[in-house]
């Protein structure tokens, strides 16, 4: 009988860069130039995708758009998408490699993963030019998954399509979809494992989702952090995650119970939830 032999990462907000804070600060910097004050939420809403449709994703936001036609005396245009983003690019690249620390528990949770016998796989919204910034700085402290890929690499095709996590159930030849396990910080993760037929599972502390520092986080109440985690922990269901775990260390102990459920024959399934 088969079981899970492979998990899928997200980067930044799920393994490195607690609370997915690089592009983050760019977007609202670029934005500002231009001329337009967006909020935090609205910056983050859109993350996990390829970060020009994330430009454009924003640009569609009702708010975001009457602010940019109130101040341009016109609605945006993909040359105005190309532009945000020339700006966003170089501004990412200067500062990456502040944002690569690994989060807590991930190293130890991956060498008990590969112990096992399971492949570790990834998938971003970054393109490869930040990849090589990230993978770099993360790999100098400790974690090194076996396998990347961007949107570079799926002809632009970024999440939530699927073509990232195929690439890596190729790549690392993984037996199916069922046995595939993917975790991520944003509804875009979630998409894209739902979209690829795969176990999805929402990463609560210090993902995008939840959108707070670490020293935000742990500088809360016991009250408070259980109502933060509770609140990110329904957003991912609501999103149609299969599961979700507070950290890192959880993962282990899921996949276990994973494994039980495809003995039982069951398969990752979200109709009821669509």
């Amino acid at each position: 009988m088969k079981q899970v032999d492979g998990v899928i990462l997200d980067w930044a907000g799920t393994t490195v860069d607690f609370g997915c804070f690089a592009p983050v600060l760019v977007f609202l910097q670029i934005f500002k130039t231009a001329g337009i004050d967006v909020t935090m939420a609205e910056a983050r809403a859109p993350m996990g995708l390829l970060k020009k449709d994330h430009i454009r994703a924003m640009l569609q936001m009702p708010r975001i758009a009457k602010l940019w036609e109130e101040k341009k005396g016109r609605s945006f245009c993909e040359q105005d998408i190309d532009e945000l983003y020339a700006s966003f690019e170089p501004a990412l690249l200067a500062s990456l490699t502040e944002y690569t620390q690994p989060l807590p528990e991930v190293i130890e949770t991956m060498k008990i993963l590969r112990e096992s016998g399971l492949k570790i796989g990834s998938t971003t919204g970054y393109t490869d030019v930040m990849m090589t910034i990230v993978t770099a700085g993360a790999k100098d402290k400790g974690y090194e998954p076996d396998f990347w890929i961007t949107p570079d690499s799926t002809a632009g095709y970024g999440r939530p399509y699927p073509y990232m996590i195929f690439r890596n159930i190729e790549v690392l030849r993984l037996a199916a979809p069922w046995t595939v396990v993917k975790v991520g910080d944003t509804a875009a993760d979630i998409k894209e494992g739902i979209q690829a037929g795969v176990w999805t599972v929402g990463v609560v502390v210090g993902s995008s989702q939840m959108g707070l520092s670490q020293a935000e986080f742990e500088g809360l109440s016991a009250a408070e952090k259980t109502r933060v985690i509770m609140n990110t922990e329904q957003a991912f269901l609501d999103y149609g995650a299969d599961f979700t775990i507070k950290t890192m260390q959880e993962l282990p102990e899921l996949i276990e119970r994973i494994n039980m459920l495809i003995r039982q024959g069951k398969r990752p399934c979200r109709l009821e939830r669509n």
